[in-house]
């Protein structure tokens, strides 16, 4: 769980995209290629940290099993952190270790949920840098990412733990879904973008099929 948005370097680049828009995960899908490494191709790893015990923090593991449902995870995307196997506070330091140990230079994206003001409940933020996980409920872990996703599920500011613990199931669903038909849909584009490679004629040569 990560707290509000106000934790993230206003330098840096952020979108606000409230989940039931009509075309939320196609804004999503568009910031996060914008976010994406262009120079050099590096394994793109989604961490999705949070726990199904928790209604509020589920947000992170439900995108993680749609991900993995919609065969996300390929040779250039990779999905960690799902309802069967989760991400959270007691393994954070060691599955981030492991990610590290198999994939050379990942470009880590972390995915959590966030608590922030009520006008905010329902909003998807996007943008650079890392995620502060367990910041909402003052925990100290690692920060996640080179770029991250996070969606505000409750409300801050008092007895967070138990604001947790009493979010909607079905507005974190539905934003999980808005999620992550967003990340498939820049994985389609990705590979899309990657895997054209232009035919090697020269010049000079005819372009006859």
């Amino acid at each position: 769980m990560t707290i509000n948005s106000s934790i993230f370097n206003h330098d840096n680049r952020l979108s606000r995209i409230l989940h039931e828009d009509s075309d939320a995960s196609y804004k999503i899908s568009k910031e996060l290629l914008n976010l994406l490494p262009k120079e050099k191709l590096q394994p793109i790893v989604f961490v999705c940290i949070g726990t199904d015990r928790s209604t509020g923090d589920s947000l992170g593991p439900l995108v993680g099993t749609l991900l993995k449902e919609k065969k996300t995870s390929t040779s250039s995307f990779y999905v960690y952190g799902t309802l069967a196997e989760p991400i959270h506070a007691m393994n954070l330091e060691e599955k981030l270790a492991e990610i590290e140990k198999l994939h050379t230079n990942p470009f880590i994206i972390g995915i959590d949920a966030c608590l922030g003001k009520v006008r905010s409940v329902g909003i998807v933020q996007i943008g650079e840098g890392p995620v502060k996980p367990g910041a909402g409920v003052n925990k100290e872990l690692p920060s996640v990412g080179h770029a991250h996703i996070t969606g505000i599920v409750n409300v801050s500011g008092f007895m967070e733990f138990m604001v947790l613990q009493n979010t909607r199931l079905n507005l974190v669903l539905n934003m999980a879904r808005t999620i992550a038909d967003g990340i498939h849909s820049t994985q389609l584009q990705f590979n899309l973008k990657h895997n054209f490679q232009p035919l090697p004629w020269s010049i000079n040569q005819e372009k006859t099929l």
